[in-house]
C-alpha cells in the first residue's frame, strides 16, 4: 500500500489549500483515513479523520475551518483547509488504517505566512 499526498504549499494567512491523498495497492476501502501534522519541535497530532461510514473527528484547533472528505471508490481522502493561520504551518501526513494496519504517506509541507 502506498499513500501519495499532494496539495501542500505556501499561502498567506486567511487563505485556503486543499490536500489530497490517494492510496494504491489495496482493493478494498480503508476503515479510517485521515490527516496528521507535525510542526517543528512538536509531536505529530491528529488534524482530522473520517471513517468508512462517513463519521468524522477534528482537532479542536481546526474545527469550523477544515473539512475532511473521502472518495471510497478511489481510496482518496481530501482535506479542505480554509481560513489558514500561521500556527497551521506543519508537515501534513496522510494516514490510512485497514485490517488493523497503519499506513503513512511521506508528508506534504504547508506553510502559512502572516
Amino acid at each position: 500500500v502506498q499513500l501519495q499526498a499532494s496539495g501542500g504549499g505556501l499561502v498567506q494567512a486567511g487563505g485556503s489549500l486543499r490536500l489530497s491523498c490517494a492510496a494504491s495497492g489495496r482493493g478494498s476501502s480503508f476503515n479510517v483515513m485521515g490527516w496528521y501534522r507535525q510542526a517543528p519541535g512538536k509531536q505529530r497530532e491528529l488534524v482530522a479523520r473520517i471513517f468508512s461510514g462517513g463519521s468524522t473527528n477534528y482537532a479542536d484547533s481546526v474545527k469550523g475551518r477544515f473539512t475532511i472528505s473521502r472518495d471510497n471508490t478511489k481510496n482518496t481522502v481530501y482535506l479542505q483547509m480554509d481560513t489558514l493561520k500561521p500556527e497551521d504551518t506543519a508537515v501534513y501526513y496522510c494516514n490510512a488504517v485497514g485490517d488493523f494496519i497503519n499506513y503513512w504517506g511521506k508528508g506534504t509541507q504547508v506553510t502559512v505566512s502572516s
